[in-house]
């Protein structure tokens, strides 16, 4: 902790005097103003936060990095019992543990990130009260952390891959495409919920029944071609169904891709992502007095 109040204390090309509230006060009109270049100043910090959750999720763990296949996997498993050997719902062809695993790996990640990053301003209270730095910097942090995870599970997700044949092609130059997409998502929802959370402690109560709505308006259970093309049209304003859909896609080009669907889930992405920064830069002012 010594040395995370070090680092945001002299920030790049700052002093030991810049912790004057004074100063303080310039540096917050100078975000608001444009942020980019601060964030970019602060990268060392964002990078140091991002790993100093790594190790706050994984200290004391039996199973330590473990957990980043257990979940996804897991939850495969009961999906293809359930909703593929019960309910016989469609793959397009593809074997349930892949169709299953790969809808749920991005999904997962946008899940378990979005939840994290809506607590990640009042979690870190007393950084917040003691002194500025760009508060954006936690979620995001919360957002580089989570790709570990996602890492790892992909990692799961190839060997699926390799035991069922199912090969790859050109498509796979969408993955990191989508994995950009994808973070920026959680992003823009992260951001919008915790500082949403500052002044409303119960969205915490909140999340996880909405993201449970949210996994059944997105096609990690079912493939989008199975819906009727009336509710077709309202599912892609959802930005994570366009995701899913591409990752499937990238990886197993036996499954039909919607473009339309994927373009504007792109497009909403970036209307969300912009709108959530311009809603967390107005609110952020506030931070240090209500939280």
């Amino acid at each position: 902790m010594h040395e995370l109040n070090s680092m945001i204390a002299t920030p790049p090309g700052g002093s030991a005097g810049d912790g004057h509230p004074r100063h303080q006060r310039l540096q917050e009109h100078d975000w608001a103003r444009g942020g980019w270049r601060q964030a970019w100043a602060y990268r060392e910090l964002l990078f140091f936060l991002s790993w100093r959750d790594v190790k706050v999720r994984y200290k004391q763990t039996a199973l330590g990095v473990l957990w980043a296949v257990i979940q996804p996997l897991f939850t495969m498993v009961i999906f293809t019992v359930l909703f593929g050997r019960v309910a016989k719902i469609s793959s397009n062809g593809v074997p349930h543990p892949v169709f299953y695993f790969s809808g749920l790996l991005p999904w997962l990640f946008v899940q378990n990130a979005v939840t994290n990053a809506s607590m990640s301003l009042v979690s870190n209270t007393n950084l917040i009260t003691k002194i500025y730095f760009p508060r954006f910097m936690l979620p995001a942090a919360v957002m580089l952390s989570g790709l570990v995870d996602f890492s790892i599970g992909s990692v799961l997700l190839i060997g699926f891959l390799v035991y069922y044949h199912t090969g790859i092609g050109w498509n796979l130059l969408l993955w990191p495409l989508l994995v950009v997409q994808m973070t920026l998502l959680a992003l823009a929802i992260g951001l919008l919920l915790s500082a949403v959370n500052v002044s409303f402690r119960d969205v915490k109560y909140a999340i996880p029944f909405l993201m449970q709505v949210w996994m059944f308006a997105t096609p990690v259970i079912y493939p989008v071609n199975i819906l009727p093309k009336a509710i077709r049209r309202y599912i892609a304003l959802n930005p994570a169904a366009g995701l899913v859909e591409g990752f499937r896609h990238a990886l197993v080009p036996a499954i039909p891709i919607h473009w339309d669907l994927l373009a504007t889930s792109a497009v909403v992405t970036i209307l969300l992502l912009a709108g959530a920064f311009a809603f967390f830069k107005r609110t952020e002012r506030a931070f240090a007095d209500v939280i």
